[in-house]
């Protein structure tokens, strides 16, 4: 696609030309539903008071700026809008262990101090990164079921498209917290896609990697894991998705090949990352064929966060969903990373604008009705000049990012279109599948060394590559800390 194409999709100053009857809704404060698809809006109040502590930069406040802009610019009236309800404990048990979930119900914040507990508190990662507040199960069952809920509508063909920005906490493993995520909201929602659909692709716009997805996904070729992040082993959290970590190494696993990583480097401007993200996404389409999309919108990945380390502007990152949207796929779209609020609430209502089709409606300048105005100053910009306000070196040259593009396209050569999967099969528990999986290689390898010798040829066909175990991550002290 010419470069000049990509800068146009992402115009920060969008249009105002409309029709006559959007431009009266938009008058009258209200956006016209978008027409031939149904957008569903997934959330609770309840989670926005939630409390990390004063030094965090999780700030679950962000999501109610984002619902200030929504209703503002009056996109409410465009989409079904459900109060997500709290998952059960039983749907959490569809991924995570019953020891973490009864530990999870019961600690409470003055437990991080008592000896007796201290080897659980270590064992499940509770400490800086993922401290304990209160109503932390409450809030983990909050978010979790908005995004559980939402992959249901989906589901059930009563939306398109379904919104759940208090999701995406995507770093959360099976029995353990990690990088501010304590239950992986994704993982269970795509559960519940698979179901339905037999190819789900889930893709991370989010500045860290998404690496409890891909861990929780790594021996099944039903879902391929596209995640693009800044990578740095030893100083970036957290050390994980290397261009060459792809799947597991043996090619008997069936998730081998079907863990995609996009790595890059500090400053990576608009024109680059939309045309990466462009060419990476689309060959992905073209070759996996999904039968429903799952997009992590992190918007830590924009410039001037608080832990970010890129030059992307609000446009520049909402020109990745207009490209997802363009699939016409089912869509589950789910926030993630992003410590700087005003930003993040910007971004994510205008990707809501894109996602209803409303992006050349909204007025650039935030509404004078809007609640919290004053946190959008001095310009009250939804677009503002973020690559300008820190710049940093753009460390990816052109090369680069054309070796990493060669090199994702020559691992999708692999990958089959229609993988050969039961639908009948929901793994219920991922990490058995794995272990089942490699028992089933370890056997089949034991089978075919027993029959050369039978036959005479000796030798040995050797041990299958254990890949590498990034459960417990790069040993850094995480996002915290990035």
């Amino acid at each position: 696609m010419p470069r000049s194409a990509i800068v146009q999709e992402y115009n920060p100053t969008p249009t105002l030309t409309v029709d006559r009857k959007t431009a009266e809704h938009q008058h009258e404060g209200i956006i016209a539903r978008p027409s031939g698809y149904r957008v569903s809006w997934h959330a609770n109040p309840a989670v926005e008071p939630h409390h990390f502590g004063q030094s965090h930069p999780m700030k679950p406040w962000r999501l109610t700026l984002t619902k200030q802009l929504v209703l503002a610019y009056g996109m409410h009236h465009a989409m079904d809008l459900y109060h997500a309800r709290a998952a059960t404990t039983e749907e959490l048990a569809d991924f995570h262990t019953s020891d973490y979930l009864d530990f999870l119900q019961r600690v409470v914040p003055g437990d991080m101090e008592k000896p007796e507990l201290g080897e659980k508190v270590a064992r499940f990662n509770f400490g800086d990164d993922c401290p304990i507040f209160d109503g932390l199960y409450q809030y983990c069952c909050l978010y979790a079921g908005g995004s559980i809920d939402a992959a249901r509508k989906l589901c059930n063909n009563q939306a398109d498209i379904a919104i759940n920005w208090s999701g995406g906490l995507h770093h959360a493993k099976k029995a353990e917290a990690s990088g501010f995520c304590y239950v992986n909201d994704i993982v269970l929602a795509i559960l519940q896609l698979l179901r339905l659909h037999p190819r789900v692709m889930y893709i991370d716009i989010d500045v860290h990697h998404g690496d409890g997805v891909e861990q929780a996904f790594w021996s099944s070729d039903r879902v391929l894991t596209v995640s693009f992040h800044k990578y740095d082993k030893e100083n970036f959290f957290p050390g994980t998705g290397p261009l060459d970590s792809t799947g597991p190494t043996h090619p008997l696993n069936p998730g081998a090949h079907h863990a995609v990583n996009v790595p890059l480097h500090d400053g990576i401007d608009d024109d680059s990352y939309v045309q990466l993200f462009h060419e990476v996404i689309g060959t992905c389409v073209e070759v996996y064929r999904p039968a429903a999309i799952v997009l992590q919108c992190g918007a830590d990945s924009l410039g001037c966060d608080r832990l970010g380390c890129f030059n992307l502007n609000v446009s520049a990152h909402g020109a990745c969903v207009a490209f997802v949207k363009t699939f016409k796929l089912p869509l589950l779209v789910v926030g993630g990373g992003g410590y700087t609020p005003r930003n993040v609430s910007r971004a994510w209502a205008h990707e809501t604008s894109i996602l209803i089709d409303a992006q050349d409606v909204i007025d650039p300048v935030i509404p004078q009705s809007v609640a919290f105005r004053n946190h959008f100053g001095p310009d009250f910009s939804l677009f503002p000049p973020l690559s300008e306000m820190r710049k940093l070196e753009n460390k990816n040259s052109r090369a680069y990012l054309a070796h990493v593009l060669q090199t994702v396209r020559e691992q999708l050569r692999y990958v089959q279109s229609a993988p050969s999967v039961q639908m009948s099969m929901i793994p219920p528990d991922l990490l058995g599948l794995r272990e089942d999986t490699e028992d089933e290689i370890k056997e089949e390898i034991a089978r075919l060394e027993e029959e050369r010798d039978d036959q005479g040829g000796g030798g040995s066909m050797g041990k299958s590559s254990r890949r590498r175990d990034a459960e417990k991550g790069s040993g850094q002290r995480g996002e915290l800390y990035s």
